[in-house]
């Protein structure tokens, strides 16, 4: 399995950015795709995921209400983050989960390469 980001770089804190995830490789499908990240001197933490049928969606406290997980085509998978803070400045990396063991937000099967974001004016 290949997870493959793309879309993080520099961005002024109240800022958008969109990062794109898209993943090859499963043979039996997925129960989910999402995003992890870690930034630097602070353990990784799940921030957002959803289930490969789009029905349920969920995120970490922390950006609650300013990212927005989705996915689209073959699994593919989304995060529109928007009102970005310095305290946003990670590498995020794509995760996918094959079975609905634990929370998507809590462990992965697999991760990518990550994609550095850097929030700062």
């Amino acid at each position: 399995v290949q997870l493959v980001e793309s879309g993080g770089g520099l961005v002024q804190p109240g800022g958008s950015l969109r990062l794109s995830c898209t993943a090859t490789g499963f043979t039996l499908g997925y129960y989910s795709l999402g995003w992890f990240r870690q930034a630097p001197g602070k353990e990784r933490e799940g921030i957002a995921c959803i289930e490969s049928n789009g029905d349920d969606a969920y995120y970490a406290d922390s950006v609650k209400g300013r990212f927005t997980v989705s996915n689209s085509g073959e699994n593919t998978v989304h995060l529109q983050m928007n009102n970005l803070r310095p305290e946003d400045t990670a590498d995020y990396y794509c995760a996918a989960l094959t079975l609905a063991i634990g929370s998507c937000l809590d462990t992965y099967d697999y991760l990518g390469q990550g994609t550095q974001v850097t929030v700062s004016a």
